[in-house]
C-alpha cells in the first residue's frame, strides 16, 4: 500500500475530527462539547507524537528501556487526560460533558483501528529503521 495511503490512515482520527463539527452543528449539539473534545484530543495527539519522537531518538541511542518507558508512560496518560478533562466538563456542565465524551469516545476507536490497520497493511515506519 502507498505511503499516501497509510498517511491517510494515520490521521483518520483528525479528519473523523474535523467532519463531526458540522454534524454537531447541523444536530445542535453544544459546540463547547466539541470544543473540549478537540482540545483534548489534540493535545493527547501531541503527547502521543513526542513520544514517538522520544522513542526514535532513545533507540537510536541504544536505549530500549528508555523508550519503552516512553511509550508506556505516554499510553497511561493519554487516557487518564482525556477521563479527567472530561470528568471535569461533566462537573462544571453535565450536557458538554457528555458531548465530549461521545466524541471522544468515537474519536479514540477511531484511532485505535486506524493504528491497526496501518500495522495491518505492513506499515514499515519502524523506530528503528527511522533513526
Amino acid at each position: 500500500m502507498g505511503s499516501r495511503s497509510l498517511t491517510a490512515i494515520n490521521f483518520l482520527d483528525l479528519i473523523v475530527l474535523v467532519l463531526a463539527l458540522p454534524v454537531f452543528v447541523v444536530a445542535g449539539f453544544d459546540l463547547a462539547g466539541y470544543a473540549v473534545a478537540a482540545v483534548v484530543w489534540l493535545a493527547q495527539r501531541g503527547i502521543q507524537l513526542w513520544a514517538e519522537h522520544q522513542v526514535k531518538v532513545q533507540l537510536a541511542a541504544g536505549e530500549r528501556t528508555r523508550a519503552m518507558g516512553a511509550i508506556a508512560g505516554t499510553s497511561l496518560v493519554r487516557p487518564w487526560l482525556m477521563a479527567a478533562v472530561v470528568l471535569v466538563a461533566c462537573i462544571i456542565d453535565r450536557e458538554i460533558g457528555l458531548y465530549a465524551a461521545a466524541l471522544l469516545v468515537v474519536l479514540f476507536t477511531v484511532n485505535l483501528a486506524a493504528r491497526g490497520l496501518a500495522f495491518l497493511l505492513g506499515k514499515t515506519d519502524k523506530p528503528e529503521e527511522a533513526a
